[in-house]
């Protein structure tokens, strides 16, 4: 049991210096950014051209 000990303690104290917590969360908000945008953009499209099919523009 102690040697399961000594192997997380090692493997959570590499995780902490090779992982930066900040730079991957920078970058999945960085992904949700774009995506929503992108979203966002296709949702306007769309309500454009609805609004065009019924007035007959």
């Amino acid at each position: 049991m102690k040697n399961i000990r000594v192997y997380l303690m090692t493997l959570l104290i590499l995780l902490t210096f090779t992982l930066s917590s900040c730079d991957v969360i920078g970058d999945i908000f960085e992904a949700g950014m774009w995506t929503a945008l992108i979203i966002i953009i296709i949702i306007v499209l769309i309500v454009v051209w609805i609004f065009r099919k019924f007035t007959g523009r």
